[in-house]
Formats: C-alpha cells, sequence, structure tokens
C-alpha cells in the first residue's frame, strides 16, 4: 500500500507532495495536467523504470535534477525508496526501512556487478518486478483490455506470479543447486560423480589393462640392467690405463692454444705500437721548421699593432677635426658678407678671418677626408696583416704543444722513434698474420716466452707419442651412453612400478568409490522425480493451484462483469498444457473475444483485474492503478464501473481489502461516489497545481 509521494521537478511538478488513501485515491484534471506523470513517478522510485523516453526526459524543463520519494508498506513494515536523476543522466537510488520514527538505509544504487541493486531489494519485498507489476496492477490510460490482448502464455506467467506459483521455479532452481552442490561435494571427494560411473568404470577397466601390460616390461629392463653393469665395469678398467696419457693431450692442445693466443696477441701489440709512434712521428713531422718561427712571428704581430695604434689615433683625430671644421662651416654660412656688410652689426668690412671663411673651411674639409680615407685603407691593411700573422702563430704554438704532448724536443728524437718502428715491422714481417696451431715453429721466433711455450710442446708431443686418442675418446664415449641408459632404465623401471603401484590403489580406492555412486544416483533420481513431480511448474502441484486460481478469478471476474451490466454473464479461464485461455458466455453461447465491442471488451479486462485484485488480496502488492479507465465506456458502463470500485475501496479491515488509486479527467462520475480523497490537477507555467476537492 503506498502512503505518499513526493515528486520535485519530475516531469510538469515542481513540487508536489500527496497523501494517498487507505481504499481509494482519484487523481481528476484536464489531459495534460500531469496526471498520468504520478504512474511514472510510482514505477521509477520502485524499479527505476517508466513510460517515457529516456531518464533525462524526466527532468522539468528549467530544472538540472528530478527527485521522487514514495512511502508505502509491506508485509506489516513501512519502506522508503528515493531516486534522483541529473541533467547528466547520473543517478541515485536508495531503499529505507522504517525503524520506530528513522528510516535506515537497506540498499543503495544499482551497480550490480558489485553486488549492489536497491532494484533487487525492492523486488524481493514485494514479490513482482516492472513488468510484472505493469500488466496485473497498472492499467494505462487506453490499455484497460492490454490483460486480454496477452498471449495465452504470457498470461500463464502473469497468472503463476499472481499465485506465487513461479516461486516454485525457486524451489527448482534451488533444488537444482542442492543437487548441483551435493555432486560437487562428491565430485570434490572423490573426483567422480553419479553422472561419470560409466567413466570411473572405463577408468578403472584401464587400470587393470596398465598392470597386466607393465610387468613383462619391468622384467626386460631388468635384464639389460644386468648387462649394461657387467660392460660398464669392462670399459672403466681400459680407460684408467690410459687416462694419464689422455690427460697430457688435454694439455698439449691448451700449449699449443695458449703459444698461439700470445703470439697473436703479441703480433696485435707491435701493430698498435707501430701505429702509435707512426702516427707521432707524422704529427711531429714538420713541428720544428715552424716552432722556430714563433718568436719572430710575435715581434712582428707587436710592430704591427704598434703601427694600427699610431694609425688609429690619427684617425680618430682627424674625424674630431672634420666635425670642428663642419660646425665652423654651418656659422661661416651665417657670417657670409652681403655687399662687404656684415651680417651681424651691417658695418662695413673688407675681409674675414679664414677660419670663417666657407671657401677656406671647404678646402680643409675636403683634405681631412682624404686623409681620412688614406688612414682607413692603412688600418684594414694592417688588421689583415695582424690576423694573417697570428694565425702563423697559433700554428707555431700549435706545433709545439704536439712536441711536448708526444715529449719530443729534438728531431734526433724523432729520428730515433722512425728507427724503432722499422725494427719492430721487420720483427713481425715474416709471421703470419692468421697464425694457427699448424704455425707453432714461426710462433715460436717471436720471443723468448713464445720459444719456450713451444719447447714445450714437444716435449708433450715425444711422451705422448703411441697414444690412440680416438680410441680413448671412443671407449668414454661408449662408457657415457651405457651410464646413461642405465639411469633411464632405473628411470623407467621406477616410473613403470609407480604405475602399478598407483593403478592397484586406484583400483582399490575406485571399487569403494563406485559402491558410493550407486547409493548416490539413487538418491538423485529420488530428489528428481520430486522435483518434476512436486517443484515443477507445471507438475500436478502448481496444476491445482493454477486450477484453483483460475476458478477464484473466474467467479469474482463473473460477479464484477454482472455490476457492469453487460450481455456477457460469466467469464471461465482454463488452462492447457502451456497456455491459459479465456472464455465468455452469454447465457450458454460463447462468445468469441474479438467479436464484442470495445466498451465490452474493456469491461472484460477490468473485470479480469479485478478477480485478480481480489487474488492478490493476501499478496505483498496490494493496490491498483487505473488510468482514464472509463475510455470506450458508457455513461451507464461509467457509473457502474464508480459504483464497483467504490463499493470495493469500502471494504475495510478485509484481507482482500484494495487500495485503488485512480486517474480521470472525468470529475462528475465520482460526485456520488463514497470515494473521498480526490485530488484536482492544473496545469501551470511554474508547474503542476494540485489541490484536494
Amino acid at each position: 500500500m503506498i502512503h505518499s509521494i513526493e515528486l520535485i521537478d519530475f516531469l510538469a511538478h515542481h513540487n508536489t507532495k500527496l497523501d494517498f488513501s487507505a481504499d481509494a485515491t482519484v487523481f481528476v484534471g484536464q489531459n495534460g495536467a500531469g496526471k498520468s506523470s504520478i504512474i511514472d513517478a510510482i514505477t521509477f522510485s520502485l524499479f527505476g523504470t517508466h513510460m517515457r523516453k529516456n531518464n533525462k526526459s524526466l527532468i522539468r524543463r528549467g530544472a538540472n535534477k528530478s527527485l521522487v520519494k514514495v512511502d508505502f508498506s509491506a508485509n506489516g513494515k513501512n519502506y522508503r525508496t528515493v531516486r534522483q536523476v541529473d541533467a547528466k543522466g547520473t543517478l541515485t537510488a536508495q531503499f529505507l526501512e522504517k525503524n520506530g520514527e528513522e528510516f535506515i538505509p537497506i540498499a543503495e544504487g544499482e551497480r550490480k556487478q558489485f553486488g549492489e541493486s536497491m532494484t533487487e531489494e525492492v523486488e524481493k519485498v514485494l514479490g513482482i518486478n516492472f513488468e510484472k507489476l505493469k500488466i496485473a496492477s497498472i492499467v494505462q490510460q487506453g490499455e484497460l483490455n492490454a490483460i486480454i490482448k496477452a498471449k495465452p502464455k504470457e498470461f500463464k506467467e502473469l497468472l503463476n506470479t499472481i499465485i506465487g506459483i513461479d516461486r516454485l521455479d525457486i524451489a527448482v532452481q534451488t533444488m537444482k543447486e542442492v543437487v548441483k552442490e551435493f555432486r560437487k561435494s562428491i565430485q570434490d571427494k572423490h573426483g567422480f560423480d553419479d553422472t561419470q560411473i560409466e567413466s570411473l568404470e572405463n577408468k578403472m577397466n584401464e587400470f587393470e589393462k596398465e598392470i597386466t601390460d607393465s610387468r613383462p616390461k619391468m622384467k626386460k629392463l631388468d635384464e639389460e640392467k644386468k648387462v649394461r653393469e657387467s660392460d660398464i665395469v669392462k670399459i672403466e678398467q681400459e680407460i684408467e690405463k690410459d687416462s694419464t696419457k689422455e690427460i697430457q693431450l688435454r694439455e698439449l692442445e691448451n700449449q699449443k692454444e695458449e703459444l698461439v693466443s700470445y703470439a697473436k696477441d703479441t703480433i696485435k701489440k707491435i701493430q698498435r705500437e707501430v701505429m702509435e709512434e707512426e702516427r707521432k712521428v707524422n704529427e711531429c713531422k714538420g713541428c720544428f721548421s715552424i716552432v722556430n718561427k714563433k718568436e719572430e712571428l710575435k715581434k712582428e704581430i707587436s710592430k704591427l699593432d704598434k703601427e694600427l695604434r699610431i694609425i688609429t689615433k690619427e684617425l680618430d683625430d682627424s674625424e674630431k677635426k672634420k666635425i670642428r671644421f663642419e660646425e665652423q662651416e654651418e656659422f661661416a654660412h651665417r657670417l657670409e658678407l652681403k655687399d662687404g656688410k656684415c651680417p651681424v652689426c651691417d658695418s662695413k668690412v673688407d675681409h674675414l678671418n679664414p677660419l670663417f671663411q666657407k671657401e677656406h673651411l671647404e678646402e680643409e674639409i675636403k683634405n681631412l677626408e682624404k686623409k681620412i680615407l688614406e688612414n682607413q685603407e692603412k688600418q684594414i691593411e694592417l688588421e689583415n696583416l695582424i690576423e694573417e700573422k697570428n694565425g702563423e702563430l697559433r700554428e707555431a704554438e700549435n706545433a709545439d704543444i704536439k712536441l711536448k704532448t708526444h715529449n719530443i724536443s729534438t728531431e734526433i728524437e724523432l729520428e730515433k722513434i722512425a728507427e724503432t718502428i722499422k725494427e719492430k715491422i721487420k720483427k713481425i714481417k715474416d709471421i703470419p698474420i692468421t697464425i694457427n696451431t699448424g704455425q707453432l715453429l714461426e710462433a715460436s721466433a717471436i720471443d723468448s716466452h713464445a720459444k719456450m711455450k713451444y719447447e714445450k710442446i714437444l716435449q708433450i708431443e715425444k711422451d705422448t707419442s703411441g697414444f690412440n686418442q680416438e680410441e680413448f675418446l671412443a671407449k668414454k664415449r661408449n662408457l657415457t651412453e651405457n651410464r646413461d641408459r642405465l639411469r633411464q632404465i632405473d628411470q623407467e623401471f621406477g616410473a613403470i612400478s609407480n604405475r602399478i603401484e598407483n593403478a592397484e590403489q586406484q583400483l582399490e580406492k575406485n571399487k569403494t568409490v563406485l559402491d558410493e555412486l550407486d547409493k548416490v544416483r539413487k538418491y538423485v533420481l529420488e530428489l528428481e522425480n520430486m522435483q518434476k513431480n512436486v517443484y515443477s511448474i507445471d507438475g500436478p502441484v502448481a496444476k491445482s493451484l493454477r486450477s484453483w486460481a483460475l476458478e477464484v478469478i473466474s467467479e469474482k471476474a463473473s460477479e464484477y462483469l454482472e455490476k457492469l451490466n453487460t450481455k456477457i454473464q460469466r467469464i471461465s479461464l482454463s488452462q492447457k498444457t502451456r497456455d491459459v485461455n479465456i472464455t465468455c458466455y452469454s447465457r450458454a453461447t460463447m462468445l468469441e473475444l474479438e467479436s464484442l465491442s470495445g466498451g465490452e471488451q474493456v469491461s472484460i479486462a477490468l473485470s479480469l483485474r479485478l478477480g485478480m485484485a481480489h487474488l492478490l488480496g493476501s499478496s505483498n502488492l496490494n493496490f491498483m492503478i487505473l488510468d482514464e479507465p472509463t475510455t470506450h465506456l458508457d455513461s451507464e458502463r461509467r457509473k457502474s464501473l464508480v459504483g464497483v470500485l467504490s463499493q470495493l475501496a469500502n471494504i475495510r479491515g478485509d484481507k482482500s481489502s484494495m487500495q485503488f488509486i485512480i486517474i480521470s479527467h472525468d470529475a462528475e462520475i465520482f460526485e456520488d461516489s463514497s470515494v473521498e480523497n480526490i485530488y484536482k490537477f492544473e496545469s501551470a507555467v511554474e508547474g503542476t497545481i494540485v489541490n484536494p476537492l
């Protein structure tokens, strides 16, 4: 039963709170006033779903989020569901149970991957989901007859939910889980369950065959082992006699390799020394002649620097003097005589001082410009010459650095290095660059150490003369092969022995398991028979329950239909293997649903829904929403419908009492009814306005 609902910025509602009566609550108003929004608000808050396009469409225009809060009771407890959606489509949800005066959260969110689902918890409390609620208890506008248009199979599934038969599926699943867990425990304990008895028997036959096939193999391996052990003793005695010479031969090979390696390293060392000394000679050759000019270059550079400073000073003085003359020239231009008179005092003047004569100053400036040009050219010439001499000086200094780096102070020292290079080249000239063990004599000529190692090699060759290395190595290979095979025989023998022992143990163990699995199979068969005959949704128990429910619904629907005053006096619901069929009777005549008028079909649909509501009286879901239920009904049937609803609403204190939520634009049909809780909905710019009537 729903007690109250609160809508904040939900569809057309800005801030609406409604209290519901325990019997019937009626919403009246023009189309578009926001009456049907209450249905979407209830289903959205309870199950997170609705009839609109998407969650964002629930938000009132101009708002950034929408919230719905529903308070309801079920099983004698009070609950609250709160859901909110924002403009980004983000959902928040909370399911609370009332404890005293406070609501305690029991589920939040819809993160099913983390085992969190508020909707699942609500479904557990109500015992129904949104889809089944929509068919059984929500009659949408213009869809009152949806129940008679449902497919027979869908009608049967709805009926199963209403009378609780669908819970048999839970029992079946539980029993399947019990059997599954029981088989798993048997599987964990024995490695087999009752479905694998044949496989276990085949496995036992394989073990018996393995024992039979393995014993001759063990006997054959034992015989081969004795032969191999005898051969190993003989070969070991022969190898022991020749082992000393074999060690000397290994030493001989080591000495040869060491001599070759020493010779190669020594040659490479000499070659590196030659390359380094040649580089030193090439770098220092000609450095002495350059170094000897260093002091002379320094003097020349000093002399040129002095000349450059003198020229620079003269150039600077000339440029300053030119500037003064140019200033005086400007002044002389102003003092130029006009008709032999001074331009300042207008007195008669015979002649002016040369320093104030324009022609004299122009001549002086011309001479200075010529002198400045000559000095600039000489300055550039001196700077280029100094740069050239500095380059020669740097070259001499670099040559001096090279000589000091290589620690060479005289040309005689350089000549001695060149002679040393010739001696080293001559020393390695006759020795092959790619020397090998076949050129030991040539390698011994490098130095005394190489000669000593060569003499040692000759002595070892003399001591091991007549020893056949290939025969000795063949004996060792033979010994290794025999030992490897002997180890392999031991491994194969042990593996076969283990297999026989394991097979014998498994046979003994599996005989016990097989006896227990026979008992398990009988027990599981009994459980499966119980599941089939007692808990199956199409079994005898479920059929009996459906027959009773169909009889009750048929009886009650017929009573309601009689009150609606139609030509149909009786409705009969009957079940077949997988379907439930609806049959209508007018006295003794059976009528097809398709042949009835729209109003008659609505009357039948309403009667069936009310019959189901009667059956739902003891379930968790004890309310019904009717959205425009009078559509397609004439005025007489409308009054009959209101009368029936009023009669149902007046049943109080009965377990079968129902709560009705009725949405209609026909307010006048409730004027003479016993319904007291009526709200009027009106559209407004700021949102739907709701007032009690």
